[in-house]
């Protein structure tokens, strides 16, 4: 049963819809959780130490599926490109460190387009690679060149193969190019659109996407590599981003309850809201967090007091750390975000301890209906900090998850996505 037809055997009782014709149209979504249940048949998994010499990845970094749904396979560490047939078969392997055509410098995106054309973000060269369906390198395509530009590298493939998409903000890390950092403040976070044309790249605005006061993102400027680190509060609002069927995006750029549609050449043109509040940040849920990324960190005791424990430099800077977090006033709802092929819109909240992003997960189908909820503890939506969980989408419900064992060994599991 796929999201269409899931979606419309609910009744859409809640739904207001807003607004005068040619303007922004404010979908108002039912309050109260409908939850639902969904089965994950498992069709295989690849990444074994034990398993086929084509399968045993150094890290794997990112994944996507073709049309076929054949799963691609990105290992950063290896610098190749893995190719897994619907049964898990290997199909062929592409990509390696170096400077000629299709080599690579520091790959660090990936994005499959459904006609299985691959681009790789390749940070070191300054360029995107595009490699056919076959595997074969196509050409370069630069980046632009102005000085002290960041370099954005997660992608996400255009359903037309024209373009790939990426947003400022949306980066856990976006390695950049310059000698020295320096902070350079943005107004907004714009959702970019990458033209993949022959020598230079060109770009266009999609929607802007709102930055809070106080927040920056860092550039570089020089000839040598940093790290360039978006700057954002606890619990502030991430800049999530996914793209839809027909080429429009729908992203969450706040700390409350809604997720914005946006269309190349026109802007936001529908809003979808659930009536959920955002919970305040007391001093109390800033001391509960502290304690929790305290306790992650295998470091006990009060933050607050000051008190620190003098064994270890690994201790005392994580102690250091977690007292100059700064937090947002609130906790943002919405803590993950990702599409479907079928356009169907997850949207992953926080838990019941606001510093828990893995709570329930909402499903919207991208014409604006509440599609149900699946419980907290369900599934977790892969992050770029934590690249772990449901990883990308495929044609007919298929799904990947990373996985990683307690020796940080990764493993990737395709399974096919059915609701009850």
């Amino acid at each position: 049963m796929n999201a269409r037809s899931m979606g419309g055997a609910f009744a859409l009782a809640g739904l207001v819809v807003t607004g005068p014709a040619g303007a922004q149209e404010i979908i108002s979504l039912p309050g109260e959780d409908r939850n639902v249940q969904v089965d994950f048949e498992e069709l295989y998994r690849v990444g074994s130490l034990s398993g086929e010499d084509w399968e045993q990845f150094g890290n794997v970094r990112m994944v996507g599926f073709d049309g076929a749904g054949q799963l691609y396979v990105f290992d950063n560490d290896d610098d190749r490109i893995t190719v897994v047939s619907p049964d898990g078969g290997f199909v062929r392997a592409f990509g390696r460190s170096g400077d000629g055509p299709g080599e690579f410098l520091s790959p660090d995106g990936l994005a499959v387009m459904r006609d299985g054309r691959v681009v790789i973000a390749d940070i070191g060269h300054r360029v995107y690679h595009l490699f056919d369906a076959n595997g074969e390198f196509e050409r370069r395509i630069r980046m632009a060149s102005e000085p002290g530009e960041l370099i954005l590298t997660e992608l996400l493939p255009d359903p037309g193969g024209q373009a790939v998409f990426s947003a400022v903000g949306s980066q856990a890390l976006g390695l950049v190019l310059g000698g020295s950092v320096r902070t350079i403040p943005h107004a907004t976070r714009p959702v970019e659109r990458v033209m993949l044309g022959e020598g230079v790249v060109t770009k266009d605005t999609v929607a802007e996407g709102w930055l809070p006061d106080g927040e920056q993102s860092r550039r570089a400027v020089g000839n040598q590599r940093s790290l360039g680190l978006p700057s954002r509060k606890t619990f502030g609002p991430a800049m999530l981003v996914g793209v839809l069927p027909d080429g429009s995006v729908a992203f969450s750029d706040s700390s409350a309850y809604a997720v914005k549609i946006a269309r190349p050449g026109v802007g936001v043109w529908r809003i979808l809201k659930r009536p959920l509040q955002p919970i305040p940040v007391t001093n109390r849920v800033i001391e509960t967090e502290k304690q929790r990324r305290l306790r992650s960190a295998g470091v006990e005791g009060s933050v607050l007091s000051g008190v620190r424990e003098s064994r270890g430099g690994r201790r005392a800077r994580a102690i250091e750390r977690i007292e100059r977090l700064e937090f947002f006033e609130e906790v943002s709802i919405i803590r993950n975000l990702k599409t479907g092929w079928d356009g169907e819109i997850w949207l992953q909240r926080h838990g019941e301890d606001p510093g828990d992003r893995y709570g329930p997960v909402d499903v919207l189908a991208m014409d604006g209906r509440y599609l149900g909820t699946l419980p907290a503890g369900t599934i977790r939506l892969q992050t770029p900090v934590r690249p772990v969980g449901l990883a990308a989408f495929g044609p007919d419900g298929l799904v990947a998850f990373i996985e990683e064992d307690d020796l940080d060994v990764k493993t990737v599991a395709v399974k096919r996505l059915r609701w009850r």
